[in-house]
């Protein structure tokens, strides 16, 4: 599902509870939504003209990344450093607000990094994120984990939308890794879409939804910066490190805990799945 947010509810910062529960419906239903115009063009344009050129430093070194390290796919993080972290993407409400109805309070972000897929980009594997907490288990629980996705450009079939396939993250198993059998039975039943979006907008989903990086046809690298949002008693791997000189993007009244620390020694990241202190400048 896609909703439209409107004037008034960016002026709010919220959105109505008819569309909040439209959004909550979705996810839980289908395992997904998207929510339009909510994030500042001019701040993705300045995000996309550094990450191309980082892009370009990954795809020279051969350091593919993903499901299945299928080449043209990359691993990439956005700089976690002025002038390159917004609020509206690091903390964005319309966000938080879906996010914090279905996880709960105290509910954290354990994940800043990202999906790069590059010109020439090969198709991954169909897989899922992350698991059923008890796969043993006949029905399904509800979603404990939601990666909250932004694309710095319009996303088509051409450049590569990620494909969903709505409703699997209530088909309990262990099993990340799609067999292809599993997949033409699953397809026969529904058939999987794209995730088409509009520059400014941004996805919410269910980790264990079944998906996959698609090939990129375009001339033009295509990030996807990824976020992941976590029940509170579900264990992080660790607090997420900031450059000193962005934290005004990450405010105090927010419904996410930002489950961030800053520093302002240099940062490695973009070699990286977990921004550090850089030990050798």
């Amino acid at each position: 599902m896609e909703i439209a947010v409107t004037p008034p509810e960016r002026k709010r910062e919220r959105l109505t509870d008819a569309h909040l529960s439209q959004a909550l419906r979705a996810v839980r239903e289908d395992g997904y939504v998207i929510l339009t115009d909510v994030i500042d063009l001019t701040h993705l344009d300045i995000m996309r003209e550094r990450m191309d050129a980082d892009s370009q430093t990954l795809i020279d070194a051969r350091k593919w990344g993903g499901a299945g390290r299928v080449e043209g796919h990359l691993q990439q993080g956005p700089p976690p450093f002025a002038p390159y972290v917004f609020r509206d993407v690091v903390a964005n409400p319309f966000a938080a607000q879906v996010t914090h109805a279905l996880l709960g309070d105290g509910m954290c972000n354990r994940y800043y990094n990202g999906n790069c897929n590059g010109p020439g980009s090969g198709l991954q594997p169909l897989h899922a994120d992350g698991p059923h907490l008890f796969p043993q288990m006949k029905e399904p629980h509800p979603a404990v984990t939601l990666v909250v996705n932004v694309c710095l450009v319009d996303v088509t079939a051409e450049n590569g939308a990620t494909e969903l396939w709505p409703g699997t993250h209530l088909l309990v198993s262990d099993q990340r890794r799609i067999h292809p059998q599993t997949e033409a039975r699953r397809r026969e039943i529904v058939a999987p879409v794209r995730a088409n979006t509009t520059k400014g907008s941004l996805l919410i989903r269910d980790i264990r939804l079944w998906h996959r990086g698609m090939p990129n046809h375009s001339d033009h690298v295509r990030h996807m910066i990824a976020m992941v949002h976590q029940m509170a008693w579900l264990k992080s791997p660790g607090p997420l490190l900031y450059s000193a000189d962005c934290q005004n993007e990450f405010p105090a009244d927010s419904l996410l805990d930002h489950n961030a620390v800053f520093t302002d020694q240099p940062i490695s990241y973009l070699f990286e799945r977990y921004a550090r202190v850089q030990t050798n400048p």
